[in-house]
């Protein structure tokens, strides 16, 4: 296969062109022959003319790559080695949301041929690519794996608005059903991986290592988070403390703040799910999901205590609506449940974000952007700390709120910068 591909005798086809599928396709459309499938035809057209709609690449990264772009599942038939990276989403039970693994499983199902492999990357609990995928597979194939194909899991290791922690730059894991698959997978991956690639000793393991790395950081911020709320009632600052703990060597420099986006938000999930279903009943890992997800009703509680106290009708301006600093996306943002939260309250609440398109944010959540230029408002609060926002001052915050009114920096980004307004910070 790896041969193959590299003489441009066979195709690669990479099945999702999201945050995580684009890159890699454009990254192999550099050595091979590469099939981009979406089933978003309003996207394929934005990629066929050098547009990234994550807006993470420049339209250079476009020239020069041997690509096609489409949302016809015929086109795949012409592909032998299958990438899979769409999106594993929870649902409102935070339970996972299979449905796009199971979809793109199916569509390749149609046009599996004998001697085709197929990796997933998308980040699930250990036993989905063999237990749940696979049977999809090899039905609609009528094609046994081992025999006929293969398959194997290479998990995402995509940091959306990282320009250092790249595809070449990070260390890629990849398994394989079998000790022939696994070398041709990885030679496959050294194609686009310059730091290398590590082989895993099970596709379970290799599902795993990626669900643990997410699980970690969840654990470690929740610490930090539930630090945070002691430590505001103690009445000291937690960037405070951290910046004096991590002067030891072995101190982990975690920070407090809300838990969203598509990853360490959501990953945890799919572990304590498998771990139900085996019978065992997480208890860290849920204790953290729970601390986390409770912060944005957190800060809500703070924002209502303090502008309920001020008057009538107080006014709330929210900055950054994306899950992290310098990204458009904007799923699973936490902040939202405090806009939720602040509204129940009739308490009127102005959202705005140099990166969100303001399309996207009302249909996922019904939010209507603002445009800069209001003021007098009872409280602001800073969500991420995108780089328009880091050059903000004590007069700009002066000029848009009321004397009395808090700033809410959840961030930490202007701690002791804030000198005529009352500041506060997770």
């Amino acid at each position: 296969m790896y041969q193959e591909l590299l003489d441009k005798k066979k195709k690669l086809a990479v099945i999702g062109l999201g945050y995580v599928g684009l890159p890699i396709a454009l990254e192999f459309a550099k050595k091979i022959a590469v099939i981009g499938f979406d089933i978003n035809a309003k996207r394929i057209e934005m990629m066929r003319n050098h547009v990234d709609p994550s807006k993470e690449l420049a339209a250079s990264a476009f020239e020069g790559k041997d690509i096609f772009f489409t949302d016809e599942i015929d086109a795949l038939r012409q592909a032998h080695f299958f990438v899979v990276a769409v999106p594993t989403p929870i649902n409102k039970h935070n339970l996972p949301d299979l449905k796009p693994l199971v979809s793109a499983s199916e569509t390749i199902g149609k046009v599996l041929k004998k001697g085709d492999y197929v990796v997933y990357e998308s980040t699930t609990y250990p036993g989905c690519t063999e237990e749940d995928c696979l049977p999809i597979l090899e039905k609609l194939s009528a094609l046994q794996v081992g025999r006929d194909f293969k398959i194997g899991y290479s998990p995402e290791r995509i940091n959306p608005g990282d320009k250092k922690n790249t595809i070449r730059t990070v260390v890629k894991v990849v398994a394989g059903c079998d000790d022939e698959s696994l070398e041709e997978i990885a030679k496959i991956y050294e194609l686009v991986v310059d730091a290398g690639v590590h082989r895993a000793p099970s596709i379970k393991v290799a599902e795993a290592s990626k669900v643990v790395e997410n699980t970690q950081r969840d654990l470690n911020i929740s610490l930090m988070n539930e630090l945070s709320l002691i430590f505001d009632r103690i009445g000291i600052n937690t960037f405070d403390v951290i910046e004096a703990a991590s002067t030891k060597w072995n101190f982990l420099k975690f920070q407090p703040g809300l838990v969203g986006g598509h990853c360490i938000g959501v990953d945890p999930y799919y572990l304590t799910h498998k771990a139900a279903a085996l019978g065992y009943e997480s208890k860290v890992i849920s204790s953290s999901r729970f601390i986390n997800d409770d912060m944005a009703k957190y800060v809500a509680r703070k924002i209502i205590t303090h502008v309920l106290r001020l008057g009538n009708n107080p006014k709330v301006l929210v900055k950054g609506v994306t899950f992290k600093e310098n990204v458009s996306d904007i799923r699973n943002s936490k902040i939202v449940d405090t806009v939720k939260e602040l509204l129940a309250y009739n308490i009127k609440v102005d959202v705005e974000d140099p990166f969100a398109e303001e399309e996207e944010v009302f249909e996922e959540y019904g939010l209507h952007l603002s445009e800069n230029g209001a003021k007098d408002y009872d409280a602001v609060i800073i969500t991420v700390p995108h780089d328009q926002y880091k050059k903000l001052d004590n007069d700009y915050f002066a000029s848009i709120t009321k004397p009395e009114a808090l700033i809410a920096d959840l961030k930490g980004i202007y701690k002791n910068k804030i000198t005529n307004r009352k500041y506060w910070s997770l």
